[in-house]
């Protein structure tokens, strides 16, 4: 039982983070491009516009994203309550590989949406 709670706590945290991390891109985003954090990406990085353009929506995107994991990954854990120690390992590996795709994945609709809203000198459309 208590691996499963510990795994249950590991399965959490990336759309805890996610939430989280959405949070404060979303609301108090970097206030300056620069090379330590912040979602950083060549078209991101053209000016301060897309920068903070790029926050916003990739920080409501990872919010939404964050809750959308949430709800299946306790739904997901809950069977497997009194299941033995690898199989659990084995259900935690699958649930983490799922949140870990979601998460590259938001990567694509945050670049889509910048090409979108600008040209490839970072002007706005």
């Amino acid at each position: 039982m208590w691996f499963w709670i510990l795994m249950f706590f590991c399965n959490l945290l990336i759309p805890v983070i996610m939430i989280i991390v959405g949070y404060l891109m979303y609301k108090h985003p970097p206030k300056k491009i620069n090379a330590f954090y912040g979602y950083r990406t060549s078209r991101s990085m053209k000016n301060d516009e897309t920068w903070k353009f790029a926050h916003d929506y990739c920080g409501r995107i990872w919010i939404k994203l964050g809750f959308v994991l949430l709800i299946p990954t306790i739904i997901a854990s809950i069977p497997f309550i009194n299941s033995a120690i690898n199989v659990v390992g084995i259900v935690t590996l699958v649930i983490q590989g799922v949140q870990v795709i979601v998460l590259i994945g938001s990567i694509f609709p945050v670049e889509a949406a910048l090409k979108k809203n600008f040209d490839d000198n970072g002007n706005r459309r």
